[in-house]
């Protein structure tokens, strides 16, 4: 009888909850969202954040959501922290809901985590994941599959686990075909999770197909001599990321990525055998401003340069 009634009442409400566990936007908020996403991936920040404020208009909640997302990828490319910070307050004050509100916090937990706020982060991060567990529509499972993934990762070791890895995987994938305004947040964790499984000529592949939707991406093209690096591939590895430091030298003078591709350098020239090139790379870092930027730099990157003496 219960059960029955039960029933009755979701029935009863199934519009409103199903509606409220959805990505849906009318056709023109939808369009608008893929032309921002498209945008940021062409490095026209300025039309992004224009079509992000057209969007606002149509949709408060969403184009809010979508100019913070904008911000967070300036600072991924461009280093600029001022713009994750600008992230970290705005998107507290998103007037998001359902599936939306889902997407806001799960944003608010990579802001905390690349604040060194990570026991915020992921708790923010996990109640995101909860409500995308709970809508069966596919962005909204891949966004749950990149959480349950690590978790199911971390745990793989307990007896009678049960481990959903590779359908997390499937899911993902199919999303990052598939979904126009979210594929890069659902292609990246891809990658760097084939990286992570060493993987790496799966990463590459992934890599490559980004850059088929984003020619010549930088953090793409540094995503693939990654690849390309773990493959001994060394020369195509080096030759990636000299373009891109002297790139972003141009674009942003001594930025974050711009030292990335100086400690990747760093270690590509010494296990190809190139001391002399290695260690031309190793001086740039006596620079203060590298001083300054060394808190916000890859953290198994500099794990790894520190275990081997490289730096």
């Amino acid at each position: 009888m219960f059960s029955r009634l039960l029933i009755s009442l979701l029935i009863a409400v199934g519009m409103s909850f199903a509606d409220n566990l959805s990505f849906a936007l009318t056709p023109t908020q939808n369009a608008l969202a893929e032309q921002v996403t498209q945008k940021t991936m062409e490095l026209d920040y300025v039309e992004a954040f224009n079509l992000a404020r057209k969007l606002r208009l149509e949709n408060d909640g969403v184009g809010c959501l979508f100019q913070n997302i904008i911000h967070i990828s300036l600072y991924d490319d461009k280093g600029d922290t001022a713009s994750l910070k600008v992230a970290a307050k705005n998107l507290e004050s998103c007037k998001t809901d359902g599936l939306w509100d889902a997407l806001r916090n799960y944003e608010i937990g990579y802001v905390l985590l690349e604040t060194g706020h990570s026991v915020k982060g992921a708790m923010q991060t996990r109640s995101a994941a909860k409500m995308f567990e709970e809508s069966p529509e596919l962005e909204a499972q891949a966004f749950y599959a990149v959480y349950a993934y690590f978790v199911d990762n971390s745990l793989g070791w307990l007896p009678f686990k049960s481990d959903n890895r590779e359908s997390y995987l499937k899911t993902l994938d199919e999303a990052s075909l598939k979904s126009n305004r979210f594929w890069p947040l659902f292609l990246t964790p891809l990658i760097w999770i084939h990286y992570d499984r060493k993987d790496f000529q799966k990463g590459l592949e992934l890599a490559e197909r980004g850059l088929k939707k984003a020619p010549n991406h930088p953090i793409m093209l540094q995503i693939k001599a990654d690849m390309l690096y773990r493959l001994k591939r060394y020369d195509e590895a080096a030759g990636i990321y000299e373009q891109s430091a002297s790139k972003y030298m141009e674009r942003t003078g001594k930025s974050i990525r711009y030292w990335c591709s100086v400690l990747n350098l760093i270690r590509i020239y010494h296990d190809a055998g190139n001391d002399a090139k290695a260690e031309e790379q190793r001086k740039k870092l006596k620079d203060p401003e590298f001083e300054k930027q060394k808190n916000w730099m890859p953290e198994s990157l500099m794990d790894d340069l520190k275990g081997r003496n490289l730096i």
